[in-house]
């Protein structure tokens, strides 16, 4: 539980226009590496699922073909 004093502490710095500010310059700075052009490129991802698998030493599964025609990340 939060005290009063966090709370009331909290409410304040929800208000505050500077930390909006500032939350926002920080989120301007943020890199997702599998973006790119604003478009999720899946052999990036998929090269990171494959690695990070071998990193935690799971079997690899055999490749099922997807059979959706719609798919949204």
């Amino acid at each position: 539980m939060l005290s009063a004093e966090i709370k009331k502490e909290m409410r304040e710095l929800a208000r505050s226009s500077r930390l909006r500010e500032d939350m926002r310059y920080v989120a301007e700075g943020r890199h997702n590496p599998f973006f790119v052009d604003g478009k999720t490129d899946m052999n990036r991802l998929i090269e990171f699922l494959t690695e990070s698998n071998a990193f935690i030493n799971h079997k690899r599964r055999p490749f099922r073909r997807i059979k959706d025609k719609i798919m949204k990340l």
